[in-house]
């Protein structure tokens, strides 16, 4: 996960010393922080999906999903920082497989039934985990279909054959449309009391942006002697402090019956005792296992809109991996080490899926944007992340724990967690000439109709009428997914309407995509795999394979 010259620590990890202390006495302070900055975003993904699966109100089901993407993210930040990029990144659910995973499930035939009044009906238990399952089987399905293009890509080396036809103006609007098409799901978690929301995002605006470059003494004991060390505590745990505190707020506010008791009264939902069940009901000890809600079932319709989530992902894991390099001091990443790393994301979706997250898998620029501040690129500190990711992902009671954070609090960092996604989409536009009159209408066509096609399809169901269901399905999952729609026409138009490679932005986002400067003087060692390079070099046919060390070895 760092950069050292085989394996184990960082070629940089000479200056990663805190205050003069050995690296090795503050590792459990560094994977715990990569931890803690990714749990805000992993636990998001169960809770927007448990609506359109039918688990609003099944409090074991959602501790369930949120055990199992903890257990598969720590699976696959390790097999990424060992045989993948081997780059310190922690891999976790993404938002990319969101918004097509709600246009499957908004189909007709996957809509929820009314089971307010039979969810808790021991009755009727059997066909209630029939109904959720079946949808999550379907959505298991189409990850793990879909994400072979990614495997594809990467393993065969295509994946710099796909770039060159995707530039910035294709890059907006699919990016900025993951966080703008989830606005309703924040305004419903917000709107059940939007005080307690704002307190949230008050919180966190005011850690992360005001507070941010204040540093907090921390005390540290080394060698039998207490230290004052200064940490910025503000700028890493923004999310994770606006929460708790809003979370205690909430605590306060119910132990005193501020809030009202009666559910159909607003605010109720910010009650924390609403929930506490979870934690009682869910088992100390489980171990999330592949099929565990079925077998993945597969359909055209589903599998074609979940593409676009990963072809997203794909794009967006790339310049994680330059930017990831840069802040861990590590050489800028050789060919092999991006097309083996977007193959291993491919077979962590499919884990993913096999084994029901409803969800996949990507690399976390939170985590990267960390490197940064703490100059730790140790593979080490984010393998020991991974270890406890599965580890925690194993205890029932701790996913449970994070059902009972209050709808306000969760709607709150929705507000957040989701502009931000939208702001990542948009600052692309830092490459493209905004004069240009054709950019302009590029970006503002793919935006528009990105909006405008699936807001209209999801209120006139069936306007799509071909006479062939499988084609219809198709059809509506694709054009009902906003991210699909918008970056589908940025990059046709984007690619279709004449403009120079400086005019497109093209030119200089491929310059930064894969860096301007080189690091020959580090070298490139730090990407090879473990134990098996030196007998690869011994073979000449391994300079044909795009993923192995020797491929640009033998190519330049």
């Amino acid at each position: 996960m760092g950069v050292k010259a085989s394996l184990g620590v960082s070629i940089v990890l000479k200056q990663q010393t805190m205050h003069g202390h050995s690296f090795n006495k503050y590792i459990y302070i560094f994977f715990l922080q990569h931890y803690i900055l990714a749990f805000g975003g992993i636990i998001a993904i169960p809770l927007i999906l448990a609506e359109p699966l039918c688990v609003k109100h099944d409090n074991y089901v959602k501790s369930q999903l949120i055990s199992t993407i903890f257990f598969v993210s720590g699976i696959c930040t390790i097999l990424q920082t060992t045989i993948g990029t081997r780059l310190p990144i922690l891999q976790g659910g993404t938002f990319s497989f969101i918004t097509p995973t709600l246009a499957i499930l908004s189909l007709p035939r996957w809509k929820c039934p009314d089971l307010e009044n039979s969810v808790y009906n021991v009755s009727n238990n059997n066909n209630i985990t029939e109904i959720w399952q079946s949808r999550i089987r379907e959505i298991q399905g189409a990850v793990v279909v879909a994400s072979c293009l990614q495997l594809i890509l990467g393993f065969s080396g295509l994946i710099g054959l796909l770039l060159n036809f995707i530039g910035p103006l294709s890059i907006i609007p699919t990016i900025t449309l993951i966080g703008l098409s989830l606005f309703g799901q924040a305004g419903k978690k917000c709107g059940t009391h939007w005080g307690i929301a704002f307190i949230t995002i008050g919180l966190i605006v005011l850690f992360s942006q005001y507070l941010r470059n204040i540093e907090l003494p921390t005390i540290i004991y080394n060698k039998g002697k207490w230290k004052i060390s200064k940490y910025p505590v503000f700028k890493l745990f923004p999310v994770l402090l606006g929460m708790c505190l809003s979370w205690l707020v909430c605590y306060i506010f119910t132990s005193c019956d501020i809030l009202p008791v009666i559910p159909t009264r607003y605010g109720y939902a910010a009650r924390t005792d609403i929930n506490i069940d979870a934690i009682t009901n869910a088992p100390w000890f489980h171990i999330p296992y592949p099929g565990q809600w079925g077998w993945p079932t597969v359909s055209l319709s589903s599998v074609l809109g979940m593409l676009s989530g990963v072809l997203s992902s794909t794009i967006e894991s790339v310049g994680d991996y330059y930017t990831c390099a840069r802040l861990s001091g590590a050489p800028l990443p050789p060919i092999h080490a991006i097309n083996r790393g977007i193959g291993i994301e491919g077979i962590g979706c499919i884990l993913a899926g096999i084994w029901g997250t409803g969800n996949g898998t990507t690399s976390y620029s939170q985590n990267i944007a960390a490197l940064g501040i703490t100059k730790v690129g140790s593979r080490l500190v984010l393998q020991t992340a991974g270890i406890l990711l599965i580890v925690l992902g194993m205890f029932g009671k701790f996913g449970a724990i994070f059902i009972t954070i209050p709808e306000p609090v969760i709607g709150g960092m929705f507000m957040i967690m989701f502009g931000m996604i939208a702001a990542v989409g948009i600052s692309n536009l830092q490459y493209v000439d905004l004069n240009s009159s054709r950019n302009l209408f590029v970006l503002g066509f793919s935006l528009f109709s990105g909006l405008v096609i699936p807001t209209w399809l999801n209120e006139n169901p069936g306007a799509i009428s071909t006479g062939i269901k499988e084609l219809d399905q198709t059809l509506t999952v694709l054009f009902t997914t906003h991210m699909f729609v918008g970056g589908f026409f940025g990059c046709l138009l984007d690619n279709t309407i004449p403009g120079s490679d400086e005019e497109r932005g093209t030119s200089s986002w491929q310059k930064q995509i894969h860096g301007v400067e080189t690091n020959g003087s580090l070298g490139q060692s730090c990407y090879d795999l473990p134990f098996v390079t030196k007998y690869l070099r011994r073979l000449s046919w391994s300079r044909y394979i795009p993923f192995l060390p020797t491929f640009q070895m033998n190519k330049n």
